[in-house]
């Protein structure tokens, strides 16, 4: 795969760095989180060696079975989590992860802090933003966003870096990157984690800051496990 994974990330890099001049962002203003999520280690190495080293996961689980041993031989990698989070993996979360992307209720910002606080690292910290407001989708509501991260400053002590939403599939993306940027501007935060394969050119049109990419990287994704 090693080529492929070459061509397929300068593709992205390529489109990354073309939508920032159309829209009049800095170059390089864009984070690309690869979505490793699914993958095996090699698939994630071969990305690796082609120059990629922000990667993103599903699962603190499949997670702690890839990356440690792949932060050890490339200890510049950073691995973000992008899935839900439950408070009793915090502490491997934590412990794992360099940034979390999907702090969605007060049980979880109580339990990052905690741990944060016991382990001394400080992973960066997203709140996610229902945009659709669908009842099967983790996320605040958007009208609780702003009184939330702030909620997560004063009460837990968190640092926020900012904001992070799915749009709903059926819906077109560019309402809900505005929406978020306005939270975002509300919560006095500037990170926008926003953009999948489909619709990142979308999304960094919007402002994101970092667009989490998966199938244009890696290509058909594997079955997800059961479980």
């Amino acid at each position: 795969m090693d080529a492929n994974a070459s061509e397929r990330l300068a593709a992205v890099r390529n489109a990354i760095a073309r939508t920032e001049e159309e829209a009049g962002r800095a170059p390089g203003s864009t984070e690309l989180v690869a979505v490793s999520k699914t993958f095996p280690a090699e698939d994630a190495e071969a990305l690796i060696h082609a120059g990629q080293r922000v990667f993103g996961e599903n699962r603190v689980q499949e997670a702690k079975g890839k990356w440690p041993a792949l932060k050890e031989a490339h200890p510049d990698v950073a691995v973000h989590l992008i899935g839900p989070l439950q408070s009793n993996k915090a502490k491997e979360a934590v412990a794992l992860f360099d940034a979390i992307h999907t702090v969605d209720r007060e049980k979880i910002a109580a339990a990052i802090a905690a741990e944060s606080a016991r382990q001394g690292r400080s992973p960066l910290l997203f709140v996610q933003v229902n945009t659709g407001e669908e009842p099967q989708k983790a996320g605040i509501a958007p009208e609780d966003a702003a009184a939330f991260v702030a909620r997560c400053r004063e009460v837990h002590g968190l640092s926020i870096e900012g904001l992070m939403c799915i749009p709903p599939v059926d819906e077109a993306p560019g309402p809900h990157f505005a929406l978020l940027k306005m939270l975002a501007a509300e919560a006095g935060v500037h990170g926008l984690s926003m953009g999948m394969s489909s619709d990142f050119e979308i999304a960094i049109a919007f402002g994101a800051t970092h667009i989490r990419v998966g199938s244009a990287l890696f290509g058909t994704r594997p079955q997800q496990p059961a479980g």
